[in-house]
């Protein structure tokens, strides 16, 4: 039989959870971690050279300068698995102030997520810049390791339910402090990056960076697994207590 307030405390810690397992997945699957304002578009020589850096973008190589310089001069955003353009719908842009903007994406591939990083982004003989590279990678991976570890406390607590137990609580509190602290780890991880790449490719006049709702959805997710992981904790060793002393008072 369980007391109404573990009960109580479970249930909370259940909806916490989805709410921060959903915000972490939105998080992943959109790219406003970072945006960039870029000045308006004016002259045709201007527009030249922004039309081209785009078409680079689009249907060019991978490379690291030239996808981070036209994010800088296009408005864009960048998140963990995409990184996007606003440009207008209209080729000749440059003639209409006022033209209607759409976002252009390209998608990290799984290959492109473990590129190397280099001191001179663009500049392969520069050397490889190991902290931005473990960086990058570190931002790629311990999202999937938070829902993974998520998905294991699911699975783990399904099969308590089952099995009317509450032992397995403490256990799936600890998974989901681990899954906030993965949480937590991805956003230090991409704002450090995204700090040491804008001292190597420093930003143009007038370009302004700023973070996104994408970020804060992941940096809510934090608090939110370590609060279920609480609740949980709190559950099952108040229960485990209470049980010790139902025993000893039959065994007296």
């Amino acid at each position: 039989m369980v007391d109404n307030r573990y009960a109580t405390a479970l249930v909370i810690a259940c909806v916490l959870s989805i709410l921060a397992t959903v915000y972490l997945s939105v998080a992943i699957g959109t790219q406003h971690w970072y945006q960039y304002s870029s000045p308006t578009v004016r002259g045709e020589a201007n527009v030249s050279e922004l039309r081209s850096l785009y078409e680079e973008f689009m249907d060019g190589e991978f490379d690291e300068k030239t996808y981070s310089d036209t994010l800088f001069r296009l408005n864009g955003t960048v998140g963990l698995w995409w990184r996007c353009v606003l440009v207008p719908v209209n080729t000749h842009w440059y003639k209409e102030p006022d033209a209607k903007m759409v976002l252009e994406c390209r998608s990290f591939t799984l290959s492109q997520q473990f590129t190397p990083k280099y001191k001179e982004p663009g500049n392969h003989n520069s050397g490889e810049d190991m902290l931005r590279t473990y960086l990058w990678r570190f931002q790629f991976l311990l999202p999937l390791v938070s829902l993974g570890l998520v998905v294991l406390a699911g699975l783990t607590g399904f099969c308590a339910c089952l099995c009317r137990s509450l032992a397995p609580t403490l256990g799936i509190g600890v998974i989901h402090l681990l899954a906030g602290l993965c949480s937590l780890a991805t956003v230090c991880c991409y704002l450090a990056g995204m700090d040491l790449l804008h001292r190597v490719s420093m930003l143009p006049d007038k370009v302004d960076g700023s973070l996104g709702w994408s970020l804060y959805l992941a940096l809510i997710s934090s608090p939110l697994h370590m609060m279920a992981a609480a609740l949980l904790v709190w559950a099952a060793r108040s229960h485990s207590q209470n049980y010790y002393r139902m025993t000893a008072y039959r065994v007296a």
